[in-house]
């Protein structure tokens, strides 16, 4: 846990021998946060000297057996996760009937506190920070953990800028059903970080719930606003659902192409969509495989591959005949044919860096990802609004008359014109006849 700047206060049941007494083996300095169960203390270990974070439960709960056994979950659940960006819980005991856990110190603050007083941080330095939540995340993951309440509030930074993931009490265990840890009585997460299908159901809550808070997360480090800002919950879950979110780029143009994709993709609306993995989500925001070397921090992966020279990629796809035809050339170069329409449709083309492959679709590659699910879906929304208009079939871009020609003008213009001069010489031809 991270220092705040909070007043002491002396907690209940102690000893004195400290500046707020003792607690077991550990010397209370400070009071520096205060939590939903309880507060939170800087303390000392009386063995070692070394410095620990104590969360003491609050009088008013430690009658209640649920809440009191939930608070031992908490522990079972944090000592059982070994990562560097992950807060590590040491010990827990229960001191003349007040419960502690015991965690590790964080000499450093949140990333709360640090968008307090800098408003927004830079892209880079912003990827690389969640590219290590995203790692501790992806760690808790494997064991069937699901956090289910990340936000910047409950990552710490420290001094050397390590990135650490706190704040167990709402984890659950994916196939054991919900642990709902520490915040009985409370909401499952923090609407604004919170997945739309969390809001209905917290207790079958997913890796992609997770996915969806950090890329929230990020959201925020990099537009300074909070996503969903300044609605009611259901207002916000609605919105989540149809998608309405304000694109990051929008609010901060300095953000990329890629990194505004990347957000928006985790914080779809359709789990389906999302990314499967934490893994997958490092992948789409710096455009770099971490299959052979585990997440990389996307700051270092950027300033690397700047100094690198443009690697090779070899395209295969089949053509009239079924013949499969083999072509080379940058990431760069293969993404601007498809930008400029020059190649169409990437479902039809596979890429591999060599030239005998194996070959793999482009959306299963982190370099072409982006490039294939934008495209597919505009393809898709294309061939949507087509079936939708009856008249399809008969107006093409060549025959539509709302459609413009190379002058610039719309055909219907012309047809307007040239009914107006019919209706006219009808009219003329009529007076005349009657003269």
């Amino acid at each position: 846990m991270a220092e705040t700047n909070n007043n002491s206060t002396k907690p209940p049941n102690q000893d004195n021998p400290g500046p707020l007494g003792s607690i077991g083996a550990y010397t209370l300095i400070k009071k520096i946060a205060e939590g939903g169960m309880g507060s939170i203390f800087l303390g000392k270990s009386k063995s070692d000297d070394s410095y620990v974070a104590i969360k003491l439960m609050s009088e008013q709960y430690v009658h209640n057996p649920v809440l009191v056994k939930r608070f031992e979950q908490e522990y079972k659940v944090a000592s059982k996760l070994e990562h560097p960006n992950l807060v590590k819980a040491l010990y827990y005991g229960d001191f003349n009937g007040n419960p502690y856990l015991v965690l590790e110190y964080i000499h450093g603050e949140s990333l709360g506190r640090i968008l307090e007083r800098k408003g927004r941080l830079d892209e880079i330095e912003a990827i690389r920070i969640i590219a290590q939540v995203a790692n501790g995340l992806n760690r808790a993951h494997r064991d069937n953990l699901i956090h289910r309440d990340v936000k910047p509030e409950n990552i710490l930074l420290t001094k050397n800028g390590t990135a650490k993931l706190t704040d167990m009490g709402l984890v659950k265990e994916k196939f054991s059903g919900d642990l709902n840890l520490t915040r009985s009585g409370r909401g499952l997460g923090t609407p604004n970080y919170m997945a739309p299908e969390q809001f209905r159901d917290a207790k079958n809550a997913d890796e992609r719930c997770d996915i969806y808070s950090l890329g929230a997360t990020l959201y925020t480090l990099l537009t300074g606003e909070l996503p969903y800002k300044s609605i009611n919950p259901l207002e916000a879950w609605m919105k989540k659902v149809q998608n309405e979110l304000v694109p990051p780029r929008e609010i901060n143009p300095k953000i990329s192409e890629r990194t505004d994709w990347a957000i928006r993709r985790a914080m779809d609306g359709d789990p389906e969509v999302r990314p499967k993995t934490c893994r997958e989500f490092v992948e789409d925001l710096t455009g770099q495989s971490t299959r052979n070397s585990g997440v990389i921090p996307a700051a270092t992966t950027a300033i690397n591959n700047a100094e690198k020279p443009p690697e090779i990629w070899f395209l295969a796809y089949l053509d009239e005949d079924g013949k499969q035809i083999v072509v080379k050339g940058s990431a760069k170069a293969i993404r601007r044919s498809f930008k400029e329409e020059m190649l169409e449709d990437p479902s039809r083309y596979r890429v591999s860096k060599k030239k005998e492959g194996p070959f793999k679709a482009m959306r299963e590659v982190a370099e072409f990802r982006d490039l294939a699910i934008q495209l597919s879906k505009a393809k898709s929304q294309e061939e949507e609004a087509t079936e939708s208009n009856p008249f399809s079939e008969f107006q093409t871009a060549e025959t539509s008359p709302y459609v413009g020609n190379k002058s610039g003008i719309p055909k219907w213009i012309y047809f307007a014109i040239f009914g107006g001069i019919l209706a006219g010489s009808l009219v003329l031809a009529w007076f005349i006849s009657r003269r």
